[in-house]
């Protein structure tokens, strides 16, 4: 049978141990499935790209061994080969080909979610709720705001998903919200 929520979530557990690894998968699910409900795609499938991308990140986080290890382990775990694909496509550094549009929005989204919530957490309010496009592009300016996430991954990115930037930086923000507060930030009101 292909793989399930509970058992991509099983795996991940099993696999990441570190709070903030898990919220980030969490938030690339959310992204994941929005994008599938925008481009018609297997809305549970896309999500489970999104929670296992990184799945193998806190055990291998090299360049040489992720996620290429990660995948050997889903392959193992019988996880559908379109899965493993995507998984791979959001290392372009891996020569894997996206083949459509869950490969190309896995690249896409992978360092806009981050960066999103990055941009929150520096909100008064810690709130998602007062992040916006502007916002978002006024921090990718700043090169010492959130100095891990590559700009570029996040342009080409939306270029390649065939997205205008300012659209696809929105999208994400909006997909963000409905578990703004399994990620810490729906704001300290909340």
């Amino acid at each position: 049978s292909p793989m399930n929520r509970a058992e991509a979530w099983d795996i991940l557990c099993e696999h990441t141990k570190t709070e903030p690894l898990r919220k980030h998968a969490l938030a690339v699910e959310a992204a994941m499935k929005a994008y599938a409900r925008k481009r018609g795609g297997d809305e549970e499938k896309w999500g489970i790209v999104g929670l296992l991308h990184d799945f193998d990140f806190e055990m291998y986080p090299s360049q040489a061994d992720h996620p290429l290890k990660g995948a050997a382990i889903l392959r193992e775990r019988g996880a559908p080969e379109d899965i493993v694909h995507a998984v791979l496509c959001h290392a372009p550094y891996t020569g894997a080909q996206p083949t459509g549009d869950m490969d190309l929005a896995i690249y896409a989204v992978d360092e806009l979610t981050g960066f999103v919530i990055a941009v929150a957490l520096v909100r008064p309010s810690k709130s998602i709720d007062e992040v916006d496009v502007a916002a978002v592009k006024k921090k990718m300016k700043d090169k010492g705001f959130a100095r891990a996430v590559n700009r570029d991954d996040i342009t080409v990115g939306a270029e390649r998903l065939g997205v205008d930037l300012d659209e696809h930086i929105a999208f994400v923000i909006e997909a963000l919200k409905p578990v703004a507060k399994d990620l810490g930030i729906a704001g300290t009101n909340a």
